[in-house]
């Protein structure tokens, strides 16, 4: 009998340790690279946006030019965590950063966040057991965008 609970104790351990991390962990993860990434932002903290992100991150943003015309702004994983290190985001006083995991879908997720001035569509990859960013499109809220037309007719 000894032997026999000894394998079904050993069997079970082997099972549990080799199953795949569950749901929720999944989006307990999710959720924390989304944190680590707004939060990195608002404290300047690059060491901790620079860990959100995969190293060839694409953020885009559509702009209307002075003759109504769009363009596509984009930055790369380098430039937003040089922006973070530069201290840009620690201006944001009110410091907004509500997280909704839109869809997951095996290593895929698409997470909604929302700023102070702005919301971003990230688009995370489980990359090496971890969630990265690898896409955000993002757009500035109205007020902001006023506040930016008003800046640049100065």
């Amino acid at each position: 009998m000894f032997q026999i609970q000894t394998l079904f104790v050993t069997t079970l351990a082997a099972a549990v340790l080799a199953a795949p991390p569950s749901p929720s962990s999944d989006a307990e993860a999710i959720k924390q690279t989304a944190l680590d990434y707004i939060e990195g932002w608002y404290d300047g903290d690059a060491a901790r946006m620079e860990r959100s992100l995969h190293p060839e991150l694409a953020k885009r943003i559509v702009w209307a030019d002075a003759s109504g015309q769009n363009t596509l702004g984009q930055m790369s994983a380098m430039t937003l965590v040089q922006r973070t290190r530069e201290g840009t985001g620690k201006n944001d006083t009110t410091r907004q950063k509500d997280v909704t995991i839109l869809d997951v879908f095996e290593n895929t997720a698409m997470v909604k966040v929302v700023a102070t001035d702005w919301v971003d569509y990230l688009q995370e990859a489980k990359w090496n057991g971890q969630w990265k960013i690898v896409n955000v499109l993002w757009e500035l809220k109205p007020e902001a965008k006023a506040r930016r037309a008003a800046a640049v007719k100065k």
